[in-house]
């Protein structure tokens, strides 16, 4: 069993930066793969970034390429978020999720999720 609970969602103006945490229960983090998705009103819940067990492989939608970052600490039981050059489109809930063994970027090949957090990008 897995408990994600992310944080450090929030308000920021188009161009700022925000940093998603997202802390992991369980001695079994390092085998799972680790996804951030989205979901904004209206829309279905789609695909962020994803990252294989070791942090050395990772994977991003083309609309954040070059713009977000995830990153994943073991030690620390925590995934990250980094996301720069935010735009009004960027406006979600994010979620963080676990699935064992390898990455997907099909959100329901995922076990665990985390309860959300929101970020809103306006001026």
């Amino acid at each position: 069993q897995v408990q994600l609970v992310e944080s450090g969602g929030g308000l920021v103006q188009p161009g700022g930066s925000l940093r998603l945490s997202c802390a992991a229960s369980g001695r079994t983090f390092s085998s799972y793969a680790m996804g951030w998705f989205r979901q904004a009103p209206g829309k279905e819940r789609e695909f962020v970034a994803v990252i294989n067990w070791s942090g050395g492989s990772t994977q991003y939608a083309d609309s954040v390429k070059g713009r977000f970052t995830i990153s994943r600490d073991n030690a620390k039981n925590t995934v990250y978020l980094r996301m720069n050059s935010l735009k009004p489109e960027d406006t979600a809930v994010y979620y963080c999720a676990a699935k064992p063994w390898l990455p997907t970027t099909r959100s329901s090949d995922y076990n665990y999720w985390g309860q959300g957090t929101q970020v809103t990008v306006s001026s």
